[in-house]
């Protein structure tokens, strides 16, 4: 049976779009890389979404990546099985070729459009590109601001939190969880993505799919299922990074490869869900904005266990503190709320810009160019 993931590989966040697309397949690792470029309404996603599908409706594993600008958007697949990627390589996460033939190919769909048709709207296309990148602008400004309000968010929390109760818990899983393995002399590797971004149609998340499995190729034993998964209920604004780099380091330091996926707010610093393929464990972080239960996951089987970092907080503390943290809350949601607005009128330019490439592009030509990149991954 297939394993079907769907994550984000760059976000919105405080610092601008924030890109972790190095990760998403490695030179050494991967048999071919194909680096899509063309311009916007050009038919990238389009091209990628068919080849991922047609290579999982045959039984293949196979990861979507989805752009924060446009969740409904593609901006890569991984085809795991064979140890192929296909990337948008255009801005804003420009990628070109390190190993050009050798592993990485560039497929230019700029070479299907009717380029006096689209010169035509060239005055269109720059205002319409600049009112765009204006609106993000202001976006990463409301990010910012929401940073601050985070930070003072996380100032009460980490202040009312056990620190001892909770090293003690995760002690108690390393215990439980590492305590048959030995320190390796050649350390694991860490892949960085998001399972959540802050897009144009708000905070969307797929930690639905990131549970239903691991893919052969990612590392994932036993058929690829999960044996076990931690949901770890947390306040947004807590700052879970000591926890949660404790069990990344632990399972690095024993040779095991790991996928953490990071906060928006916090992309460079804080991962909010890791995943240890080998082993069969997931660890999962939720709080309002990224909300999933037990039951939600589409995998029967793996035992669930529940934590809860307000049962190890000082609980007189945070009530003489409430009036504040109700009131950092409305700010951070407004805040949020306001970056949304932005990323929306962002992309209706962007739209309005793809209308003027549409017309002018030799779809036909694309669809015949896709089937004969399928036969070329069949025969790698």
């Amino acid at each position: 049976m297939s394993i079907e993931r769907h994550y984000f590989p760059g976000n919105n966040t405080p610092q601008g779009f924030f890109s972790y697309y190095r990760f998403i397949l490695g030179q050494r690792e991967a048999r071919r890389i194909f680096c899509l470029k063309g311009g916007p309404g050009t038919g990238k996603s389009t091209f990628l979404r068919g080849i991922g599908e047609a290579f999982l409706q045959e039984g293949e594993d196979v990861d979507f990546l989805h752009c924060s600008a446009d969740e409904n958007s593609l901006d890569g697949v991984i085809l795991h099985n064979r140890k192929i990627a296909l990337i948008d390589g255009t801005s804003p996460h420009v990628t070109d070729p390190v190993s050009p033939g050798a592993v990485d190919k560039i497929i230019d769909l700029g070479e299907y459009w009717n380029e006096e048709g689209i010169a035509a709207s060239k005055a269109e296309i720059i205002d319409f590109s600049e009112e765009g990148a204006g609106w993000y602008r202001i976006c990463y400004n409301y990010l910012c601001a929401a940073k601050s309000v985070y930070r003072s968010l996380e100032e009460i929390y980490n202040s009312a939190a056990e620190s001892s109760e909770i090293y003690r818990i995760v002690a108690d899983i390393i215990g439980r969880e590492f305590q048959n393995y030995d320190i390796s002399l050649r350390p694991g590797r860490i892949k960085k993505f998001f399972a959540s971004a802050v897009t144009a149609s708000g905070t969307v998340h797929y930690l639905d799919s990131l549970l239903s499995g691991f893919p052969e190729g990612a590392g994932g034993c036993d058929g690829g299922k999960l044996k076990r998964i931690y949901f770890i209920s947390v306040p947004a604004g807590f700052s879970n990074r000591s926890f949660m780099d404790i069990l990344t380091e632990g399972a690095l330091y024993r040779g095991m490869d790991v996928e953490a996926y990071y906060c928006s707010m916090c992309p460079e610093e804080k991962i909010e869900h890791l995943l240890i393929p080998s082993m069969g464990l997931a660890f999962i972080t939720v709080n309002e904005y990224h909300d999933l239960e037990p039951w939600e996951i589409a995998q029967p089987g793996p035992e669930i266990v529940l934590l809860d970092t307000s049962d190890y907080m000082n609980c007189v503390l945070l009530e003489g503190k409430e009036p504040l943290i109700t009131a950092l809350k409305t700010e951070y949601d407004m805040l949020l709320r306001q970056a949304v607005k932005c990323l929306g009128k962002a992309r209706e330019a962007h739209d309005r810009v793809e209308e003027m490439y549409i017309p002018n592009m030799h779809f036909a030509e694309i669809s015949e160019l896709r089937e004969q990149v399928m036969q070329e991954i069949r025969t790698l």
